[in-house]
């Protein structure tokens, strides 16, 4: 309780819920909002595929900046940017209908600057919290984070078809607001070196050399990232194999569900777990846990099973993911955090970005259901691999004590 009273905690959390919110919404309203306007199908998913693409470019260059300026003035600066973008997105549609180029332009800002404030976050509480701390708040994030998530679900479900765009705009614009003032009120312990004297393009190109520096790790790392991809795979399968089969779309909104439970109770449990285990082995027991429950979705692939083994993967998703972020906060130089994070981001979009691919063959072949198969496979190679590099780290420690001895 005290923990929650340091202005670190507070303004922080009250930060995110502010920025989940606005963001949660937004984008969910945007896409929906530009398929009302006619036949814009297509356009709608072209519009994600160059967002996507976007993200992945830019994601050097907002890595280095990261690991170059106040990570506080980033968060501070991409809500502003969120705030500034949904007042004129506002102020143009008091006139009439919103343009669909306008509203395509809004979700392009909101999605890239969305990506920069989740790499600055990690990069932000590894900076400004001490190892004791960083359980505790990687369990409040969690369990704010699914929350948020499900409230943003929850108002769309009777929003989006009372409220016009102005209203959603508004309402984004205060609630970014709301998060701007929150992260500037953080109290920021800054031990981030300045690089005044330094050129920005020579610290992107440093980007390689980090991750050469130490493979082994950086693959363990990117493996675990895999279960980011996997569930986004899951978030395009599903509904295309339950309508395939004529299942009611119910199914697929109680799947979402679940996801969110499931994480959030780890988000309960975590703190206990990661005092008990080794983050090594959490990641590489989330990562089997994972395939083994796709293997389950494979041999028995019904409505019911799919809602009960995604609470299980909701679970084990988030219980690697904040695993992973604790880990790389305690092995990891906080002057390379963000160029590290966004290489591993850079690596999950193009992991994320090649199982569409593989869902648009099985999807064309009618053969859906072998997507869990799929992704299982997969899945179990990546534990694997983790598992070699568990085995190689242990062998290393134990090395000396031979030579001792």
């Amino acid at each position: 309780m005290f923990f929650l009273q340091d202005a670190r905690v507070y303004r922080l959390l009250t930060g995110l819920f502010f920025e989940g919110v606005s963001t949660g919404l937004f984008m969910m309203a945007l896409p929906w909002l530009m398929l009302k306007q006619g036949d814009n199908a297509t356009l709608v998913a072209l519009i994600a595929l160059v967002c996507t693409l976007a993200s992945f470019l830019l994601t050097p260059i907002f890595s280095t900046a990261i690991d170059r300026f106040s990570r506080k003035y980033v968060l501070v600066c991409v809500q502003l940017a969120q705030a500034l973008t949904a007042l004129l997105l506002m102020l143009a549609s008091l006139d009439g209908e919103v343009s669909t180029l306008m509203m395509a332009s809004a979700q392009l800002i909101y999605w890239v600057t969305v990506d920069l404030a989740w790499n600055c976050t990690g990069a932000f509480i590894q900076e400004n919290f001490v190892e004791e701390e960083y359980p505790r708040i990687s369990s409040y994030q969690e369990v704010l984070m699914q929350g948020v998530m499900l409230l943003s679900g929850a108002l769309g479900v009777f929003l989006l078809e009372l409220w016009p765009i102005h209203y959603f705009a508004l309402f984004a614009c205060l609630a970014a607001s709301m998060g701007a003032i929150s992260y500037a009120l953080m109290p920021y312990r800054r031990k981030l070196r300045h690089y005044h004297q330094r050129r920005f393009i020579k610290q992107l190109t440093e980007s390689k050399t980090l991750f050469l520096r130490q493979p082994k790790l950086m693959l363990f790392l990117a493996m675990s990232c895999l279960s980011y991809p996997v569930l986004m795979y899951l978030v395009k399968l599903v509904p295309i194999f339950l309508a395939d089969k004529g299942f009611s779309g119910e199914w697929f909104a109680l799947w979402k569900s679940s996801y969110g439970f499931g994480a959030m109770m780890c988000g309960l449990a975590v703190v206990m777990l990661m005092t008990r285990f080794s983050h090594e082995k959490l990641m590489l027991s989330a990562i089997f846990t994972i395939a083994f429950v796709l293997s389950i979705m494979t041999l028995a692939p019904l409505p019911w099973v799919l809602v009960v083994m995604t609470l299980l993967i909701g679970f084990f998703n988030a219980l690697n993911r904040i695993a992973r972020i604790n880990k790389m906060n305690l092995v990891i130089d906080t002057n390379e955090r963000g160029r590290i994070d966004g290489g591993l981001k850079m690596f999950s979009t193009l992991s994320q970005s090649l199982g569409y691919v593989v869902i648009a063959f099985l999807a064309h072949w009618q053969i859906t259901e072998w997507g869990f198969a799929v992704i299982a496979i997969v899945m179990f190679c990546a534990g694997i691999s983790m598992q070699r590099y568990i085995t190689a780290s242990d062998i290393a420690v134990q090395e000396p004590l031979r030579c001792n001895d």
